[in-house]
């Protein structure tokens, strides 16, 4: 087992070293580049020549990469100019990453609860009227675009019927206490419970709106991974040794079904992390999906960076603990 987790771990470096090796040529090579980002308008080729020098831009490009990583090793990505100008990057990262952990993990256990379930309950009743319903609800879950989702969503509660709030993260005169940066959490640690139930109306419908694509792939997996198991020898030995219903159906087949839903579950984890960029913006959700919209927009590249490199390291590391606890689910998987 630890030479199993060494290997990922090691793994896992290499990913984000090529990661932010590609992401730094990238940038570089975008129309406009920092310097025009920066001055804008006044960016006469003298100014241009200047600030490139004091950047660093006119040395060759693995200088300045090999520059940039000792600099980022340090958590030093330099100074946002759009998104919070003169807001150091990393800090602008730190302050929305706690709203996107809130809704991403919101959204995984809402989809996590309706999916194992359904998924087996589907698997039980194959062929069914509720079985083949559920399977349609998936592939409507699936094919709709999460921002028509958002949008649906936001206009009939939030704007039409009212029962909910149409934006941001916590209503901005409420009394509440910081200590997380977790809204939800911080009422329920300092007995807010106004200003956590406050957090939680606001994340309603982006935690369903985010929801929806790993609910369905959530459930089809679990269905398809209990049919699978359910025909196997090993359960079929179980029931001619007379086991009862409900050890087989926990013991054999769930247990063992949920082997291919650990590994996604992983993968729509970092993803809702990562990609979390379109119900953030439609609900104008100050998290780091934000934060990437408008500093593309605004050609932020310092705050573009740490939230790429640290959003992929999330998304490396989550499916990093994945493995490993597949690794201990299954034990062959260490021999592989």
């Amino acid at each position: 087992m630890l030479r199993y987790t060494v290997r990922r771990l090691l793994q896992l470096v290499l990913v984000l070293f090529v990661l932010s090796i590609l992401l730094f040529v990238w940038l570089r090579n975008l129309p406009g580049g920092t310097v025009t980002a920066i001055l804008g308008d006044r960016a006469t080729p003298e100014k241009r020549a200047e600030l490139e020098s004091v950047l660093g831009l006119d040395q060759p490009i693995f200088v300045q990469y090999f520059k940039f990583l000792g600099r980022a090793l340090t958590g030093d990505f330099g100074q946002s100019t759009g998104v919070a100008p003169g807001t150091d990057a990393l800090q602008v990262f730190l302050t929305r990453f706690g709203a996107t952990v809130e809704l991403a993990f919101g959204a995984i256990v809402l989809a996590l609860l309706l999916g194992i379930p359904l998924g087996y309950w589907a698997a039980r009743r194959k062929g069914g009227v509720l079985d083949s319903g559920l399977i349609v609800v998936s592939l409507v879950g699936i094919a709709v675009p999460v921002f028509f989702l958002a949008f649906l969503l936001k206009y009939v509660f939030a704007v039409r019927m009212g029962l909910l709030p149409p934006s941001g993260r916590q209503t901005p005169n409420i009394d509440a206490t910081r200590v997380t940066g977790l809204f939800v959490l911080d009422g329920l640690l300092t007995r807010e419970w106004d200003a956590s139930w406050d957090a939680v109306k606001h994340l309603i419908l982006p935690w369903i709106a985010l929801a929806t694509i790993p609910f369905a792939v959530i459930f089809r997996i679990t269905r398809a991974s209990v049919l699978e198991v359910q025909g196997e020898d090993f359960v079929r030995t179980a029931e001619a040794k007379g086991l009862t219903t409900s050890t087989i159906r926990s013991r054999h087949i769930l247990r063992n079904a949920m082997l291919p839903v650990i590994t996604v579950t992983g993968l729509q984890t970092g993803a809702l992390l990562v990609g979390a960029v379109l119900t953030e913006t439609v609900f104008a959700y100050p998290g780091i999906g934000e934060a990437l919209a408008v500093g593309f927009t605004k050609k932020d590249y310092p705050v573009i960076q740490v939230v790429v490199i640290a959003s992929a390291a999330a998304f490396v590391i989550i499916n990093t603990v994945v493995d490993l606890l597949y690794a201990v689910v299954d034990p062959r998987i260490r021999t592989r």
